[in-house]
């Protein structure tokens, strides 16, 4: 049985839904990521959403809006998703699928230790679970 924490990249980085974008932009280069878990003001155990680098391309600087004035929780929306490291690979597919979402954080006792991209899924999924998981994660329907 393969589970979350077989298939994720560990060292997943917090960013306080006080930082600013433009810092956020920076830690996503420093630890070559394209998303990061968003706390609520510093607590590392409260996840209030995911920050993705596109959410900083389409929801800001598209925008017109400034990065260096825009925080992380200004962008926070909806119910982060998670999955526990225990959990089969089968449900994080399910979850990724349903919410229709391509980076998946992964966590244990309560504490979040490591992220679930696509590129973890190319690496241990066969080429039929990768291709069902990005029909359904990346079709318009």
């Amino acid at each position: 049985m393969t589970t979350a924490k077989d298939i994720m990249h560990t060292g997943a980085t917090w960013i306080p839904a006080h930082e600013t974008l433009d810092r956020a932009a920076q830690l996503m280069r420093d630890h070559n990521v394209g998303a990061l878990p968003i706390s609520e003001n510093g607590h590392q155990d409260r996840m209030v959403g995911i920050l993705t680098d596109r959410d900083i391309v389409v929801a800001c600087v598209a925008m017109g809006r400034d990065p260096s004035k825009t925080t992380a929780g200004d962008l926070a929306q909806g119910t982060p998703r998670w999955i526990d490291a225990a959990a089969e690979v089968e449900a994080v597919l399910e979850e990724m699928q349903t919410h229709r979402i391509r980076r998946l954080p992964v966590v244990e006792n309560k504490k979040l230790v490591g992220m679930i991209s696509e590129a973890d899924l190319a690496q241990h999924l066969s080429e039929d679970q990768i291709a069902g998981w990005a029909e359904k994660v990346y079709s318009r329907n």
